[in-house]
Protein backbone atom coordinates (compact mmCIF):
# COMPACT_ATOMS: atom_id res chain seq x y z
CA UNK A 1 0.00 0.00 0.00
CA UNK A 2 1.31 3.40 -1.10
CA UNK A 3 2.87 5.50 1.98
CA UNK A 4 2.86 8.95 2.05
CA UNK A 5 4.53 10.96 5.02
CA UNK A 6 4.36 14.74 6.29
CA UNK A 7 7.12 16.28 7.97
CA UNK A 8 6.13 19.38 9.64
CA UNK A 9 8.94 21.55 11.26
CA UNK A 10 7.57 24.60 13.26
CA UNK A 11 9.64 25.30 16.61
CA UNK A 12 6.12 26.23 18.24
CA UNK A 13 4.39 23.91 20.90
CA UNK A 14 1.15 25.48 19.43
CA UNK A 15 2.11 25.85 15.97
CA UNK A 16 -0.89 26.35 13.27
CA UNK A 17 1.52 24.69 10.86
CA UNK A 18 1.70 21.30 12.54
CA UNK A 19 -2.16 21.76 12.74
CA UNK A 20 -2.36 22.40 9.63
CA UNK A 21 0.01 19.00 8.25
CA UNK A 22 -2.50 16.86 11.18
CA UNK A 23 -5.26 18.44 8.56
CA UNK A 24 -3.59 16.97 5.52
CA UNK A 25 -2.77 13.91 6.94
CA UNK A 26 -6.21 13.21 7.45
CA UNK A 27 -7.49 14.49 4.38
CA UNK A 28 -4.60 11.89 2.76
CA UNK A 29 -5.89 8.79 5.15
CA UNK A 30 -9.18 9.33 4.33
CA UNK A 31 -8.62 8.99 0.62
CA UNK A 32 -7.55 5.72 1.26
CA UNK A 33 -3.55 6.13 1.82
CA UNK A 34 -1.24 4.85 4.86
CA UNK A 35 0.15 8.15 6.65
CA UNK A 36 2.57 9.25 8.81
CA UNK A 37 3.81 12.40 10.89
CA UNK A 38 7.23 13.60 11.71
CA UNK A 39 6.99 16.38 14.01
CA UNK A 40 10.66 17.74 13.68
CA UNK A 41 9.97 19.59 16.71
CA UNK A 42 9.67 16.63 19.00
CA UNK A 43 13.57 14.99 17.50
CA UNK A 44 16.59 15.20 19.76
CA UNK A 45 17.77 18.50 19.65
CA UNK A 46 21.00 17.58 20.13
CA UNK A 47 21.22 14.46 17.85
CA UNK A 48 19.31 16.76 15.25
CA UNK A 49 22.01 19.54 14.71
CA UNK A 50 25.06 17.39 14.87
CA UNK A 51 23.58 15.77 12.30
CA UNK A 52 23.67 12.33 14.11
CA UNK A 53 22.02 10.59 11.48
CA UNK A 54 22.93 6.73 13.29
CA UNK A 55 21.18 8.44 16.42
CA UNK A 56 18.11 6.17 16.96
CA UNK A 57 15.18 8.51 16.62
CA UNK A 58 16.66 10.27 13.97
CA UNK A 59 17.03 6.57 11.65
CA UNK A 60 13.38 5.69 12.37
CA UNK A 61 12.59 9.62 10.98
CA UNK A 62 15.12 9.03 8.21
CA UNK A 63 13.85 5.55 7.62
CA UNK A 64 9.94 7.14 7.16
CA UNK A 65 11.29 9.37 4.84
CA UNK A 66 13.00 6.81 2.69
CA UNK A 67 10.22 4.21 3.07
CA UNK A 68 7.63 6.46 1.63
CA UNK A 69 5.72 6.87 -1.79
CA UNK A 70 5.29 10.99 -1.37
CA UNK A 71 5.91 13.48 0.80
CA UNK A 72 4.33 16.50 2.20
CA UNK A 73 7.04 19.30 3.56
CA UNK A 74 5.08 21.97 5.52
CA UNK A 75 7.23 24.66 7.37
CA UNK A 76 6.60 28.45 8.63
CA UNK A 77 7.84 31.63 6.79
CA UNK A 78 10.62 32.59 8.68
CA UNK A 79 12.51 35.69 7.29
CA UNK A 80 10.81 34.92 3.85
CA UNK A 81 12.62 31.49 3.70
CA UNK A 82 11.65 28.02 5.44
CA UNK A 83 12.42 27.63 9.52
CA UNK A 84 15.93 26.54 10.86
CA UNK A 85 14.39 23.71 12.22
CA UNK A 86 13.61 22.48 8.67
CA UNK A 87 16.88 23.26 7.33
CA UNK A 88 18.58 21.40 10.51
CA UNK A 89 16.29 18.28 8.87
CA UNK A 90 16.72 18.34 4.98
CA UNK A 91 20.60 18.66 5.97
CA UNK A 92 20.45 15.53 7.75
CA UNK A 93 18.17 13.62 4.80
CA UNK A 94 20.82 11.73 2.41
CA UNK A 95 21.84 13.20 -0.24
CA UNK A 96 19.28 11.88 -2.73
CA UNK A 97 17.11 11.26 0.29
CA UNK A 98 14.02 12.42 -1.56
CA UNK A 99 14.97 10.27 -4.73
CA UNK A 100 11.60 9.08 -6.95
CA UNK A 101 9.54 10.83 -4.58
CA UNK A 102 6.26 13.26 -5.15
CA UNK A 103 6.68 16.06 -2.60
CA UNK A 104 4.04 18.68 -1.58
CA UNK A 105 5.49 21.74 0.04
CA UNK A 106 2.94 23.78 2.42
CA UNK A 107 4.15 26.44 3.99
CA UNK A 108 1.95 28.98 6.33
CA UNK A 109 2.60 32.78 7.49
CA UNK A 110 0.97 35.85 8.84
CA UNK A 111 0.92 37.82 5.44
CA UNK A 112 -0.18 37.43 1.55
CA UNK A 113 3.70 38.79 0.73
CA UNK A 114 4.64 35.72 1.47
CA UNK A 115 2.53 33.31 -1.04
CA UNK A 116 4.99 32.29 -3.45
CA UNK A 117 7.21 31.23 -0.26
CA UNK A 118 6.88 27.23 -0.64
CA UNK A 119 7.84 27.58 -4.52
CA UNK A 120 10.78 30.02 -4.37
CA UNK A 121 12.10 29.41 -1.19
CA UNK A 122 11.17 25.65 -0.67
CA UNK A 123 10.96 23.90 -4.12
CA UNK A 124 14.56 24.37 -5.00
CA UNK A 125 16.37 22.96 -2.02
CA UNK A 126 13.18 19.28 -2.38
CA UNK A 127 14.79 19.62 -6.16
CA UNK A 128 18.21 19.41 -4.92
CA UNK A 129 17.57 16.67 -2.73
CA UNK A 130 16.31 14.50 -5.32
CA UNK A 131 12.42 14.45 -5.54
CA UNK A 132 10.89 13.67 -9.00
CA UNK A 133 8.74 16.25 -9.13
CA UNK A 134 7.68 18.84 -6.38
CA UNK A 135 3.86 19.83 -7.29
CA UNK A 136 3.11 23.34 -7.00
CA UNK A 137 2.90 24.72 -3.39
CA UNK A 138 0.59 25.58 -1.21
CA UNK A 139 0.47 28.78 0.80
CA UNK A 140 -1.84 29.24 3.92
CA UNK A 141 -2.19 32.30 6.61
CA UNK A 142 -2.10 31.63 10.04
CA UNK A 143 -5.20 32.90 10.81
CA UNK A 144 -6.80 31.26 8.44
CA UNK A 145 -5.97 28.09 10.21
CA UNK A 146 -7.93 27.20 13.74
CA UNK A 147 -6.20 24.70 15.97
CA UNK A 148 -9.03 22.80 18.11
CA UNK A 149 -7.94 21.31 21.21
CA UNK A 150 -8.56 17.34 20.94
CA UNK A 151 -9.65 17.23 17.18
CA UNK A 152 -8.90 18.07 13.31
CA UNK A 153 -8.01 21.98 13.38
CA UNK A 154 -10.54 24.71 11.17
CA UNK A 155 -9.69 25.47 7.79
CA UNK A 156 -11.60 29.23 6.92
CA UNK A 157 -13.78 28.30 4.44
CA UNK A 158 -11.61 30.85 1.88
CA UNK A 159 -8.62 28.30 2.10
CA UNK A 160 -10.27 24.96 2.18
CA UNK A 161 -10.45 24.74 -2.00
CA UNK A 162 -6.94 26.14 -2.43
CA UNK A 163 -5.30 23.72 -0.13
CA UNK A 164 -7.49 20.72 -1.32
CA UNK A 165 -6.60 21.34 -5.31
CA UNK A 166 -2.85 21.20 -3.89
CA UNK A 167 -3.44 17.59 -2.16
CA UNK A 168 -6.03 16.43 -5.68
CA UNK A 169 -2.68 17.46 -7.65
CA UNK A 170 -0.31 15.70 -5.35
CA UNK A 171 -1.79 12.66 -5.35
CA UNK A 172 -2.47 12.60 -8.88
CA UNK A 173 1.38 12.91 -9.39
CA UNK A 174 2.16 10.46 -7.77
CA UNK A 175 4.11 7.73 -10.71
CA UNK A 176 1.41 5.11 -12.44
CA UNK A 177 3.10 2.18 -10.75
CA UNK A 178 2.48 3.62 -7.37
CA UNK A 179 -0.83 4.99 -7.36
CA UNK A 180 -2.11 1.92 -9.81
CA UNK A 181 -1.73 -0.59 -7.17
CA UNK A 182 -3.98 1.38 -4.48
CA UNK A 183 -7.37 0.43 -3.23
CA UNK A 184 -10.22 2.25 -5.00
CA UNK A 185 -10.33 5.06 -2.44
CA UNK A 186 -6.86 6.25 -2.97
CA UNK A 187 -7.25 6.17 -6.80
CA UNK A 188 -10.57 7.85 -7.06
CA UNK A 189 -9.17 10.22 -3.80
CA UNK A 190 -7.92 12.88 -5.87
CA UNK A 191 -10.85 13.66 -7.97
CA UNK A 192 -12.80 13.77 -4.42
CA UNK A 193 -10.95 16.22 -2.79
CA UNK A 194 -10.62 18.59 -5.53
CA UNK A 195 -14.35 18.29 -5.75
CA UNK A 196 -15.42 18.67 -2.22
Amino acid sequence: MTSLLAISASPSAGSRTAALTAHLVRLLAEAGFRTGHVRVRDLPAAELLAGRAESAVLREALDAVAAADGVVVASPVYNAAYSGLLKAFLDVLPRSGLAGKTVLPVMTGGSLAHALAPDYALRPVLTALGARYVVRGAFVLDGAIEPLDGGPPRVAPDAAPRLEQAVADFLAALPPEVSGGLPAAGRSGAGALARR
